[in-house]
């Protein structure tokens, strides 16, 4: 009992439809914020991508939705129109399977549609506003919309929100809400400048952290050092040695991504393209060919590990190790989602020693890999190869104290030093305690 949904006593009409998604047992995101989402109480989600967590929000509040009253009863909110379009997606096949398509009302509030249009369809208030907060406060300000009657309102994404500047936008929607207005906050990671915000609206909140999975047992990850070669070469040889369903090649940033997209495209390989600096028009198409599988390959920034849901990921390929640890979760993250074998390819050189050797401190085993002659070829650890290094410096130092010191310095002297150096050394790198 405790194990299945049951447990959160939804009406009959929300189990059937839970029955309909195939949903068989809560995630863990789920178990612990479905009650206190059902009782009113605010929260912070603090979860991986692919925990589901747009369900622990959604099941619950469309188990208090009130039929009677037509007006704005859930505010939604998302930092990219992709991530809104993905949530509103999901609110429709609810709606659908719970057979409310006329009782039910959602609407989808995100730019590059007709402003005017949009606000003609909101002459009756909906139930449930899914949207960008920009266009959401501007149908506000044009007074074509009101939230205030909204009992819940969501922020999905809080700390891409902050990163990609709409949490001022956010703050603006807050507002213009009831003051007791429930606050249902979702985000991988609380930078300072989120916390502040959260103490002006949250009061007393639940907050749950449920640790990232890093490494699932369905997971791979493997690491290829660049010794200087270039990236695009890289990946073009590795696409001979791999059968992606889908892979992601992610960049750090959209110059990068541009750069790598060209450089494939010029070396044969078909690649998409999706970043935030695409033109609206230029991002939906990049996203329609996406979803119908044009690509095998799509080059991306990071908004696509957090901002847009990319289905059937298989590898992921980092062209660019990220700076920071989070980020590489999120990243690997779009591939083993629901069960389904992943593996995630990282290039990396030295100054990615530090970020890996963080990864490996939170239990992340890799393995190092190459490609010769089309094949994979297993190569040594980047501490292995630290640790020969250091036993190096330390033939050297030794060397060095043995050699003899001559009291009258002639011409000359150095080289003979240093000859006899080499030679000790040579003696030494022979000795068995100084080669382990």
């Amino acid at each position: 009992m405790e194990k299945n949904f049951e447990q959160f006593a939804f009406h009959p009409i929300m189990v059937d439809v839970i029955e309909k998604l195939q949903f068989k047992k809560p995630t863990d995101i789920q178990r612990k914020i479905m009650p206190a989402i059902s009782k009113g109480t605010s929260v912070i989600g603090q979860s991986h991508t692919g925990s589901g967590k747009t369900h622990a929000y959604l099941l619950p509040l469309f188990n208090k939705i009130d039929v009677d009253k037509r007006s704005v009863q859930f505010v939604i909110t998302a930092p990219t129109r992709e991530l809104a379009t993905q949530i509103n997606d999901e609110v429709k096949k609810i709606i659908k399977f719970a057979g409310k398509e006329q009782q039910w009302i959602s609407k989808l509030l995100v730019g590059g549609t007709d402003k005017q249009k949009m606000m003609e369809k909101l002459k009756e208030p909906p139930h449930i506003v899914v949207g960008t907060p920009g266009r959401i406060l501007d149908l506000v300000k044009e007074e074509a919309l009101s939230i205030y009657s909204a009992t819940s309102f969501v922020i999905d994404e809080a700390d891409l929100m902050l990163d990609l500047g709409f949490i001022n936008d956010v703050d603006q929607l807050l507002v213009r809400s009831n003051k007791n207005v429930q606050l249902l906050v979702f985000s991988a990671t609380i930078p300072q400048r989120l916390e502040h915000f959260f103490k002006k609206y949250l009061e007393n909140p639940l907050h749950v952290k449920i640790d990232d999975q890093l490494s699932p047992e369905t997971m791979e990850h493997h690491l290829i050092d660049t010794k200087h070669r270039d990236e695009a070469d890289i990946i073009v040889d590795l696409s001979k040695v791999i059968n992606p369903y889908l892979a992601i090649i992610f960049t750090n940033g959209k110059d990068l991504a541009n750069k790598l997209s060209e450089s494939l495209l010029e070396k044969g390989l078909e690649v998409g393209l999706i970043h935030g600096g695409l033109a609206p028009r230029e991002r939906k198409r990049a996203l329609k060919d996406i979803q119908n599988l044009r690509y095998q390959y799509i080059v991306a920034t990071d908004l696509a590990s957090r901002g847009i849901d990319i289905k059937g990921v298989s590898h992921v390929i980092n062209a660019q190790l990220p700076k920071e640890e989070d980020f590489y979760v999120h990243r690997v993250g779009r591939t083993a989602r629901a069960g389904m074998e992943g593996t995630a390819i990282s290039l990396y050189n030295e100054s990615d020693i530090k970020i890996i050797s963080k990864l490996e401190q939170k239990g992340l085993a890799f393995t190092f890999f190459d490609i010769k002659n089309g094949d994979w070829v297993e190569m040594k650890s980047w501490n292995e190869r630290n640790l020969r290094q250091k036993t190096d410096v330390n033939v050297d130092k030794e060397a060095w104290k043995r050699v003899k010191k001559s009291k009258k310095v002639k011409p000359g002297y150095k080289k003979k030093m240093k000859y006899q150096q080499e030679s000790i050394k040579k003696r030494l790198n022979k000795n068995t305690k100084f080669k382990k």
